[in-house]
Protein backbone atom coordinates (compact mmCIF):
# COMPACT_ATOMS: atom_id res chain seq x y z
CA UNK A 1 0.00 0.00 0.00
CA UNK A 2 2.83 2.40 0.89
CA UNK A 3 4.58 1.72 -2.45
CA UNK A 4 1.29 2.21 -4.27
CA UNK A 5 0.68 5.56 -2.57
CA UNK A 6 4.27 6.63 -3.31
CA UNK A 7 3.89 5.76 -7.01
CA UNK A 8 0.55 7.58 -7.10
CA UNK A 9 2.16 10.66 -5.51
CA UNK A 10 4.99 10.67 -8.06
CA UNK A 11 2.51 10.32 -10.92
CA UNK A 12 0.44 13.19 -9.56
CA UNK A 13 3.50 15.45 -9.26
CA UNK A 14 4.56 14.64 -12.81
CA UNK A 15 1.07 15.50 -14.06
CA UNK A 16 1.01 18.78 -12.13
CA UNK A 17 4.38 19.87 -13.47
CA UNK A 18 3.41 18.83 -16.98
CA UNK A 19 0.27 20.94 -16.79
CA UNK A 20 2.25 23.89 -15.49
CA UNK A 21 4.73 23.55 -18.33
CA UNK A 22 1.93 23.25 -20.88
CA UNK A 23 0.34 26.43 -19.55
CA UNK A 24 3.51 28.49 -19.91
CA UNK A 25 3.72 30.82 -22.92
CA UNK A 26 6.26 29.64 -25.47
CA UNK A 27 8.81 32.12 -26.83
CA UNK A 28 10.24 32.13 -30.33
CA UNK A 29 11.84 34.43 -32.89
CA UNK A 30 10.29 34.88 -36.34
CA UNK A 31 11.56 36.68 -39.45
CA UNK A 32 8.57 37.77 -41.55
CA UNK A 33 9.12 38.79 -45.19
CA UNK A 34 7.56 42.23 -45.71
CA UNK A 35 8.88 44.48 -48.49
CA UNK A 36 11.03 43.09 -51.35
CA UNK A 37 14.28 41.84 -49.83
CA UNK A 38 13.27 42.93 -46.32
CA UNK A 39 12.24 40.92 -43.28
CA UNK A 40 10.74 42.07 -40.00
CA UNK A 41 12.11 40.24 -36.96
CA UNK A 42 9.72 39.74 -34.07
CA UNK A 43 9.87 38.02 -30.69
CA UNK A 44 6.68 36.07 -30.01
CA UNK A 45 5.32 34.89 -26.66
CA UNK A 46 2.34 32.63 -27.23
CA UNK A 47 0.08 31.37 -24.42
CA UNK A 48 -1.86 28.18 -25.24
CA UNK A 49 -5.20 29.97 -25.80
CA UNK A 50 -4.66 33.71 -26.22
CA UNK A 51 -7.51 36.10 -25.46
CA UNK A 52 -6.10 38.93 -27.61
CA UNK A 53 -2.80 39.91 -29.24
CA UNK A 54 -0.56 42.91 -28.58
CA UNK A 55 2.13 44.18 -30.95
CA UNK A 56 4.64 46.07 -28.79
CA UNK A 57 6.73 49.04 -29.98
CA UNK A 58 9.67 49.96 -27.77
CA UNK A 59 10.84 53.56 -27.42
CA UNK A 60 14.15 55.22 -28.22
CA UNK A 61 15.64 54.35 -31.59
CA UNK A 62 13.78 51.02 -31.54
CA UNK A 63 16.75 48.93 -32.70
CA UNK A 64 16.42 46.03 -30.28
CA UNK A 65 18.63 43.85 -32.50
CA UNK A 66 16.88 40.69 -31.35
CA UNK A 67 19.20 37.70 -31.67
CA UNK A 68 18.15 34.25 -32.87
CA UNK A 69 17.95 33.05 -29.25
CA UNK A 70 15.58 35.87 -28.25
CA UNK A 71 18.02 38.13 -26.42
CA UNK A 72 18.61 41.83 -27.11
CA UNK A 73 21.64 43.87 -28.00
CA UNK A 74 19.78 47.02 -26.91
CA UNK A 75 16.63 47.98 -25.04
CA UNK A 76 16.19 45.07 -22.61
CA UNK A 77 15.13 47.51 -19.89
CA UNK A 78 12.51 49.32 -21.98
CA UNK A 79 9.10 49.31 -20.29
CA UNK A 80 7.37 47.14 -22.91
CA UNK A 81 10.39 44.89 -23.41
CA UNK A 82 10.83 44.08 -19.74
CA UNK A 83 7.08 43.55 -19.18
CA UNK A 84 6.46 41.30 -22.18
CA UNK A 85 6.16 38.23 -19.97
CA UNK A 86 3.60 40.01 -17.76
CA UNK A 87 1.39 40.57 -20.81
CA UNK A 88 1.75 36.91 -21.79
CA UNK A 89 0.90 35.84 -18.24
CA UNK A 90 -2.38 37.75 -18.63
CA UNK A 91 -3.25 35.51 -21.59
CA UNK A 92 -2.19 37.81 -24.41
CA UNK A 93 -0.27 36.76 -27.51
CA UNK A 94 2.75 39.09 -27.39
CA UNK A 95 4.65 40.25 -30.48
CA UNK A 96 7.65 42.50 -29.85
CA UNK A 97 8.89 44.22 -33.01
CA UNK A 98 12.48 45.09 -33.85
CA UNK A 99 13.72 47.45 -36.55
CA UNK A 100 13.40 45.74 -39.96
CA UNK A 101 16.34 44.05 -41.65
CA UNK A 102 17.18 47.14 -43.73
CA UNK A 103 17.32 49.30 -40.56
CA UNK A 104 19.62 47.16 -38.39
CA UNK A 105 22.22 49.90 -37.93
CA UNK A 106 21.99 53.47 -36.63
CA UNK A 107 19.69 55.36 -36.75
CA UNK A 108 17.44 52.24 -36.69
CA UNK A 109 13.81 53.44 -36.45
CA UNK A 110 14.70 57.11 -35.91
CA UNK A 111 13.27 59.03 -38.83
CA UNK A 112 11.45 55.88 -40.00
CA UNK A 113 8.53 55.56 -37.58
CA UNK A 114 6.21 57.66 -39.73
CA UNK A 115 7.20 56.34 -43.15
CA UNK A 116 5.12 54.22 -45.58
CA UNK A 117 7.71 51.43 -45.36
CA UNK A 118 7.17 51.12 -41.60
CA UNK A 119 3.42 50.94 -42.16
CA UNK A 120 3.91 48.23 -44.80
CA UNK A 121 6.07 46.16 -42.45
CA UNK A 122 3.57 46.30 -39.59
CA UNK A 123 0.62 45.66 -41.92
CA UNK A 124 2.28 42.35 -42.75
CA UNK A 125 2.93 41.64 -39.07
CA UNK A 126 -0.74 42.29 -38.21
CA UNK A 127 -1.81 39.87 -40.96
CA UNK A 128 0.68 37.28 -39.68
CA UNK A 129 -0.65 37.59 -36.12
CA UNK A 130 -4.22 37.12 -37.35
CA UNK A 131 -3.13 33.90 -39.04
CA UNK A 132 -1.69 32.65 -35.76
CA UNK A 133 -4.73 33.39 -33.62
CA UNK A 134 -8.24 34.55 -34.43
CA UNK A 135 -8.24 37.24 -31.76
CA UNK A 136 -8.29 41.06 -31.70
CA UNK A 137 -4.90 42.62 -32.48
CA UNK A 138 -3.83 45.76 -30.60
CA UNK A 139 -0.87 48.07 -31.15
CA UNK A 140 0.89 49.14 -27.93
CA UNK A 141 3.61 51.78 -28.00
CA UNK A 142 5.70 53.42 -25.32
CA UNK A 143 7.58 56.74 -25.57
CA UNK A 144 8.84 57.02 -29.17
CA UNK A 145 7.05 53.76 -29.85
CA UNK A 146 3.80 55.75 -29.59
CA UNK A 147 4.88 57.65 -32.72
CA UNK A 148 4.95 54.30 -34.53
CA UNK A 149 1.76 52.86 -33.11
CA UNK A 150 -0.36 56.00 -33.48
CA UNK A 151 0.88 56.77 -37.00
CA UNK A 152 0.21 53.22 -38.18
CA UNK A 153 -3.29 53.37 -36.65
CA UNK A 154 -4.02 56.51 -38.69
CA UNK A 155 -2.78 54.85 -41.89
CA UNK A 156 -4.17 51.30 -41.60
CA UNK A 157 -7.92 51.68 -41.35
CA UNK A 158 -10.45 48.88 -41.64
CA UNK A 159 -9.67 45.18 -42.06
CA UNK A 160 -5.92 45.64 -42.55
CA UNK A 161 -5.52 47.73 -39.42
CA UNK A 162 -5.42 47.01 -35.69
CA UNK A 163 -8.46 46.46 -33.48
CA UNK A 164 -7.25 48.84 -30.78
CA UNK A 165 -4.44 51.18 -29.73
CA UNK A 166 -2.63 51.74 -26.43
CA UNK A 167 -0.31 54.72 -25.95
CA UNK A 168 1.96 54.74 -22.90
CA UNK A 169 4.27 57.65 -22.01
CA UNK A 170 3.18 59.32 -25.23
CA UNK A 171 5.45 61.73 -27.13
CA UNK A 172 3.41 64.94 -26.75
CA UNK A 173 5.91 67.46 -28.09
CA UNK A 174 8.84 67.06 -30.48
CA UNK A 175 10.82 69.44 -32.68
CA UNK A 176 12.33 66.68 -34.85
CA UNK A 177 9.28 64.67 -35.91
CA UNK A 178 5.50 64.75 -35.51
CA UNK A 179 4.42 64.30 -31.90
CA UNK A 180 1.35 62.14 -31.45
CA UNK A 181 -1.17 65.00 -30.89
CA UNK A 182 -0.21 66.45 -34.29
CA UNK A 183 -1.23 63.26 -36.12
CA UNK A 184 -4.73 63.02 -37.69
CA UNK A 185 -6.11 61.12 -34.71
CA UNK A 186 -9.70 61.94 -35.67
CA UNK A 187 -9.35 59.25 -38.36
CA UNK A 188 -9.02 56.56 -35.68
CA UNK A 189 -12.31 54.80 -34.92
CA UNK A 190 -10.84 51.88 -32.95
CA UNK A 191 -10.62 52.03 -29.13
CA UNK A 192 -7.73 54.08 -27.76
CA UNK A 193 -6.27 53.84 -24.26
CA UNK A 194 -3.78 56.48 -23.07
CA UNK A 195 -1.60 55.55 -20.09
CA UNK A 196 0.61 58.22 -18.54
CA UNK A 197 2.55 58.88 -15.34
CA UNK A 198 1.57 62.21 -13.82
CA UNK A 199 5.17 62.77 -12.69
CA UNK A 200 6.77 61.92 -16.04
CA UNK A 201 9.83 64.18 -16.16
CA UNK A 202 10.65 63.73 -19.85
CA UNK A 203 10.38 67.08 -21.61
CA UNK A 204 8.62 65.41 -24.56
CA UNK A 205 5.98 63.84 -22.33
CA UNK A 206 4.87 66.52 -19.86
CA UNK A 207 1.60 65.55 -18.21
CA UNK A 208 0.41 69.15 -18.64
CA UNK A 209 0.24 68.43 -22.40
CA UNK A 210 -2.09 65.45 -22.03
CA UNK A 211 -5.30 67.53 -22.52
CA UNK A 212 -4.12 68.40 -26.05
CA UNK A 213 -3.86 64.70 -26.86
CA UNK A 214 -7.17 63.74 -25.28
CA UNK A 215 -9.03 66.56 -27.06
CA UNK A 216 -7.97 65.03 -30.39
CA UNK A 217 -9.80 61.84 -29.36
CA UNK A 218 -13.09 63.51 -28.44
CA UNK A 219 -14.96 61.93 -31.34
CA UNK A 220 -13.56 58.47 -30.76
CA UNK A 221 -16.37 56.17 -29.53
CA UNK A 222 -14.21 54.47 -26.89
CA UNK A 223 -11.20 56.21 -25.40
CA UNK A 224 -9.87 56.71 -21.90
CA UNK A 225 -6.96 58.17 -19.95
CA UNK A 226 -5.44 56.06 -17.15
CA UNK A 227 -2.85 57.79 -14.97
CA UNK A 228 -0.32 56.67 -12.38
CA UNK A 229 1.60 58.36 -9.59
CA UNK A 230 4.47 57.15 -7.41
CA UNK A 231 6.73 54.21 -8.03
CA UNK A 232 10.47 54.78 -8.42
CA UNK A 233 12.48 57.14 -10.57
CA UNK A 234 16.19 57.01 -11.24
CA UNK A 235 18.51 58.22 -13.96
CA UNK A 236 17.58 60.18 -17.05
CA UNK A 237 13.90 61.31 -16.78
CA UNK A 238 13.32 60.16 -20.38
CA UNK A 239 14.67 56.66 -19.79
CA UNK A 240 12.98 53.41 -18.81
CA UNK A 241 13.72 53.37 -15.07
CA UNK A 242 12.39 56.84 -14.40
CA UNK A 243 8.68 57.56 -13.86
CA UNK A 244 8.60 57.66 -17.66
CA UNK A 245 8.97 53.86 -17.69
CA UNK A 246 6.51 53.13 -14.84
CA UNK A 247 9.37 51.86 -12.69
CA UNK A 248 7.94 49.96 -9.73
CA UNK A 249 4.44 50.05 -11.23
CA UNK A 250 4.91 47.52 -14.02
CA UNK A 251 2.43 44.95 -12.72
CA UNK A 252 -0.31 47.53 -12.12
CA UNK A 253 0.23 49.14 -15.52
CA UNK A 254 0.11 45.84 -17.42
CA UNK A 255 -2.96 44.73 -15.49
CA UNK A 256 -4.82 47.97 -16.25
CA UNK A 257 -3.91 47.79 -19.94
CA UNK A 258 -4.95 44.14 -20.20
CA UNK A 259 -8.25 44.71 -18.40
CA UNK A 260 -9.06 47.54 -20.78
CA UNK A 261 -8.15 45.50 -23.85
CA UNK A 262 -10.31 42.58 -22.74
CA UNK A 263 -13.26 44.63 -21.49
CA UNK A 264 -16.47 44.06 -23.42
Amino acid sequence: MTKLLFKFGITLLVAVFANLAFGQPTQRVEDIPTRPGVTQRILVLAPPTPKAAVILFAGGHGGLQITSDGSFKWGAGNFLVRTRQLFADQGLLVVLVDAPSDRQSPPFLAGFRQKPEHVADIKTVIAWVREQAKVPVWLVGTSRGTQSAAYIATELLGADGPDGLVLTSTILSDNKSQPVPDLPLSKIAIPVLVVHHEQDGCNHCAFSDIPKLMSKLDNNPRHELVTFTGGNSRGDPCEAFAYHGFNGLEGDAVRKITEWILAK
